[in-house]
């Protein structure tokens, strides 16, 4: 993974968290209204952590998150058999680009870049939401059509560029076990109750480029606690 530039880091720091703040309103409203499917003990946090560096570890493999949460989606039954993860425009939000982005974009003060926010839903389930800058003039017509008039993930647009992704950052934003564990601090006992999840709980920034290298897009992506909302893995008896 490169390094990241001291300045970079400021910006995404404010970057992500204008977008939490943006979109938390609607997480929390979907948390509120589904109660967590995965009971409050040690061995659930165990797997939830597992499950949590398991997409992690796909996010980051992969050049397209659209095209990781529809596989997401799919395998573990999030929406009805063929579904497709839908992007959900927020409008009314727009971020201007500023000096840092058009530094990852390596474009000039005067080259007009395109800003898009969404919110990437797997049937009722929003799974991530994302802030997108992207060069205009590195996309084709029909693209940018698709862009400013639907809803369509840009992942999925912009496909036919076979672009690679450059992650500049990626964390964890919630552990459900303590610092330690690993090395024999106490894991929380039993709560008799569904699991607490927070409203996000992966946070990734990146760069798409197309197969020259030439930087088209920025992204400050925030995911959700409904990439977790399915029935928790059986595991067989010791």
């Amino acid at each position: 993974m490169p390094s990241k530039p001291p300045s970079f880091v400021r910006m995404v720091t404010l970057g992500s968290s204008l977008a939490v703040a943006l979109g938390a309103q609607t997480a929390i409203a979907q948390e509120m209204a589904a109660i967590s499917p995965w009971p409050d003990t040690p061995t659930s946090r165990l797997e939830a952590l597992a499950i949590l560096q398991t997409l992690n570890a796909d996010l980051l493999s992969n050049a397209s998150a659209t095209l990781t949460l529809d596989r997401w989606c799919a395998a573990h039954k999030l929406a009805p058999e063929g579904s497709k993860i839908v992007a959900q425009r927020v409008r009314g939000q727009d971020k201007t680009a500023d000096t840092e982005i058009r530094k990852l974009l390596a474009v000039g003060a005067d080259e007009p870049i395109a800003y898009r926010r969404v919110r990437l839903a797997c049937g009722d389930r929003v799974l991530s939401e994302a802030d997108n800058w992207y060069v205009p003039a590195k996309l084709t017509a029909d693209m940018n059509k698709a862009l400013e008039t639907s809803d369509v993930a840009f992942g999925r647009a912009v496909q036919a560029l076979n672009f690679s992704r450059t992650n500049l950052s990626a964390k964890l934003l919630w552990s459900p076990l303590p610092q330690g564990w690993d090395t024999g601090a106490d894991l929380p006992p039993s709560a008799g109750a569904p699991l607490a999840l927070p409203p996000f709980l992966l946070e990734h920034h990146a760069v798409l480029k197309l197969p020259d290298g030439t930087p088209f897009s920025a992204l400050i992506e925030s995911y959700t606690s409904r990439v977790l909302d399915f029935p928790v893995p059986h595991l067989p008896a010791q």
